[in-house]
């Protein structure tokens, strides 16, 4: 275990020096052209109840896909974390999404105390948009480190009668050969890349 999980810390310290040497243009071009890829998926187009992570600088923009799901009229849940874990919440608007807080890891979240849909309680989620570090083209996926998603989306695949489209958005930067994983990492279904 000792020796997996000084490799993971060593491939996120690679990916971050990687990810620092890119322009804010050349975020933006992959961020599009990922965007693009997203839009095109049936199984994107055909889902109502979708779920997305709120960006950091060194992530693809996911501005974008929270928009584009409250355009089409789709409901959009975003993760709200805490001691207790993860939820994916109910966000109502881009006017909700801009005015959300900011944590001190620099991400938008809806606070605690807000009342907010759950969407394990109010009918589950259809796709489920999933951050990473690193991923491999088979949908291999190294996080952050905290376990959230991998602990979510186990908790999702075990309580939905069907489980969620799992799709990681991810610069080609982020790509590697092969990740070294334990049985509490989730593969996911696709990982969406810039050319």
């Amino acid at each position: 275990m000792a020796a997996i999980a000084s490799a993971k810390a060593a491939i996120r310290t690679e990916i971050a020096e990687k990810l620092q040497l890119l322009t804010s243009e050349e975020k933006q071009r992959q961020s599009k052209e990922v965007l693009q890829k997203l839009l095109n998926l049936t199984s994107f187009q055909n889902s109502k109840r979708v779920s997305t992570y709120l960006s950091l600088s060194n992530e693809i923009d996911t501005e974008p896909i929270v928009r584009k799901i409250i355009e089409d009229g789709k409901e959009c849940f975003v993760p709200r974390y805490s001691k207790a874990g993860m939820e994916m919440v109910k966000l109502n608007s881009m006017e909700d999404w801009e005015t959300l807080p900011v944590t001190s890891w620099g991400i938008k979240q809806p606070r605690l105390k807000d009342q907010r849909d759950n969407a394990l309680d109010t009918g589950g989620l259809d796709f489920i948009v999933v951050p990473g570090v690193a991923f491999t083209s088979s949908g291999l996926r190294l996080g952050h480190g905290g376990g959230y998603y991998d602990k979510y989306l186990k908790n999702i695949k075990e309580s939905q009668a069907k489980s969620p489209a799992l799709v990681a958005v991810a610069f080609k930067e982020q790509l590697l050969e092969d990740l070294p994983i334990t049985e509490n990492d989730v593969q996911i279904d696709m990982v969406l890349y810039a050319e």
